[in-house]
């Protein structure tokens, strides 16, 4: 006959190693739960909880008001037509992916300080947001707004003869110049994820295409491009969501004026200088709302990509 299992009790199932590598984990997860929930979850039950309601920053006499704070951002040109201004940066994110792949399939192959490319073009990355904002701001133009023609940019401009360019004050051109400022400081990043990826390939299947007498693009199109499709998909996600939410270098160099206003800048100007919380916190649901159902799409696309060629075998 076997022998039956042995039943423990609470002290000793914690004296086995099962309870104690159970006890372990839910000790090293307690602190990053505990502060995940008080800093991450609680305050966003709050904000969809605050955007049923008209109230200011304190919560003194807040009423509810339903649907309301949707309709007012969807029907009111002064909120939601500040999207506008994510068109530049969403074409100035794919560029800007496009030139890191570009880059990155370079400093892959062997060429002379490569070593030194990667640092230099990575270390943007490592700058703090608010010191870029502030160099690029004295870059373009001279000390805080209201923006002026004069800056390093245009002295070099008239130190050959040419005229002084208004660079932030023309709402297409200060956003091109605001977008090129977060293209300088994020694509090191970008180039960095797509070196990993490209890097990670087997050198078998290089080898394979080289026989095969594969010329540069076709060894792009069926080696690299299959093999970091993943990585593809993971930037365009955080390319698009930060093109919808980009605050800081518009916010510091002009302070979202001049056409230049964002909708992460409306919201905040709606909630601390207007005191509209309950309407700001129905701006931030919609920000997020959006940013997920792009993901979904995007993430949907490149899901129906990869089972193309499954399905195109059979």
């Amino acid at each position: 006959m076997e022998k039956s299992a042995r039943k423990y009790t609470f002290l000793e199932w914690c004296r086995t190693y099962k309870g104690q590598k159970l006890i372990t984990t839910i000790l090293f997860l307690l602190i990053p739960l505990a502060l995940l929930i008080t800093f991450t979850f609680i305050p966003a039950f709050d904000m969809v909880y605050y955007s049923f309601q008209d109230r200011d920053q304190f919560g003194i006499d807040a009423t509810f008001v339903g649907l309301d704070n949707y309709k007012t951002v969807f029907t009111n040109p002064d909120y939601f037509v500040t999207f506008q201004t994510s068109l530049y940066y969403l074409v100035g994110s794919f560029i800007q992916q496009i030139i890191a792949l570009l880059v990155a399939s370079i400093l892959c192959s062997k060429i002379k300080l490569k070593g030194l490319f990667k640092g230099t073009l990575f270390f943007p990355y490592l700058m703090n947001g608010v010191a870029v904002a502030l160099i690029f701001q004295r870059f373009f133009s001279k000390g805080s707004p209201p923006l002026t023609s004069e800056g390093t940019l245009n002295a070099i401009i008239e130190l050959f003869g040419g005229d002084p360019v208004k660079w932030l004050t023309t709402p297409w051109l200060a956003n091109c110049c605001l977008v090129f400022v977060s293209m300088w400081r994020y694509i090191g990043f970008d180039i960095i994820m797509y070196m990993g990826a490209i890097q990670s390939i087997s050198p078998d299947l290089y080898e394979a295409c080289d026989l095969d007498g594969a010329n540069p693009w076709q060894r792009f199109r069926y080696i690299v491009f299959p093999g970091i499709k993943p990585i593809i998909s993971l930037q365009l996600i955080l390319a698009v969501k930060g093109a919808i939410s980009v605050f800081e270098v518009p916010y510091i160099i002009t302070g979202g004026k001049n056409g230049t206003s964002t909708f992460v800048i409306k919201t905040i100007d709606t909630a601390f200088i207007y005191k509209k919380m309950g309407l700001a916190s129905a701006m931030a649901v919609v920000l997020l709302i959006i940013i997920i159902v792009v993901t979904l799409i995007q993430q949907a696309f490149f899901k129906e990509n990869d089972d193309k060629p499954r399905k195109s075998k059979r």
